[in-house]
């Protein structure tokens, strides 16, 4: 049985995200665009500077991380894919290691779902294609920089208990024994519906549509989803099993999908 029970304060390691956000005239959202493509960024970034947001730019990804290593901190980055000195989707985990934790968007021409797949695997929140115009990304970006506004020590945040696994929705955040597991939002969506269903196995179509809208059509052939499924569950049981080598607590079901196991009586 899943429990609910007020928030409580995890340790967590020290990030830049944690900094005090330097907040532009009358609180704005301040958004990091990293693009090499003078021309857009310049368009763009007076755009998105036109719908309201406090604009930070950089060419390319090592002025984007001295920023970071500087102390400074935003609301949310907007990263290209392609960059001259390392793509966006590689800069990802080094953020993570430099402890930056600001939601990040992706942004770029590359439109197949193989790449979208590979941003939301890799800890990006969103991913956006650069035709869907500036007025869509500022929509985006505005709705996840307001939630990463948002006080990290609400009184009421719900948090979900089940045995040694806790859960912060509206942080996306998963402890295993107190430690964070550092999912990402995908893993953490899949997380969650599997503990939702403690006990009964969840399809892979059930597990994929956490990722994208139900019915969505991906991967190579009708059932080529599944392919992304176990990719991303063999992530979620190593990040799990880097703080608990002995962690068995998802249960795969041959042909058919995964199961979170019910924790025994005693952990109520």
């Amino acid at each position: 049985m899943t429990t609910m029970i007020e928030q409580s304060d995890f340790a967590r390691p020290n990030s830049v995200s944690s900094l005090p956000t330097d907040r532009g005239v009358d609180g704005q959202i301040r958004l990091v665009l990293v693009d090499d493509d003078d021309d857009y960024r310049e368009v763009a970034g007076a755009e998105l500077g036109d719908h309201g947001f406090d604009i930070i730019d950089f060419q390319d990804g090592p002025p984007l991380l001295d920023y970071f290593a500087a102390g400074n901190s935003a609301d949310v980055i907007v990263l290209d894919w392609n960059l001259p000195t390392i793509n966006g989707i590689d800069l990802l985990p080094q953020l993570h290691r430099q402890g930056v934790r600001i939601p990040v968007i992706i942004l770029t021409a590359l439109s197949g779902t193989a790449y979208e797949m590979a941003a939301l695997d890799g800890g990006a929140l969103d991913f956006i294609d650069k035709s869907r115009g500036v007025p869509v990304l500022a929509k985006r970006a505005r709705l996840i920089g307001e939630a990463a506004k948002l006080p990290l020590d609400l009184p009421t945040e719900e948090t979900i208990e089940h045995g040694a696994l806790q859960l912060r929705p509206r942080l996306s955040r998963a402890y295993w024994h107190g430690v964070d597991v550092d999912l990402t939002v995908t893993e953490f969506n899949i997380v969650r519906r599997l503990v939702e269903n403690a006990g009964d196995h969840v399809t892979y179509r059930a597990i994929y549509d956490c990722v994208h809208h139900c019915g969505f059509i991906a991967g190579s052939g009708e059932d080529g989803y599944r392919t992304n499924v176990r990719s991303s569950v063999k992530r979620i049981r190593n990040k799990f099993r880097t703080i608990d080598a002995d962690f068995k607590e998802i249960e795969n079901f041959t042909a058919f999908g995964y199961c979170w196991k019910t924790p025994p009586t005693d952990d109520f």
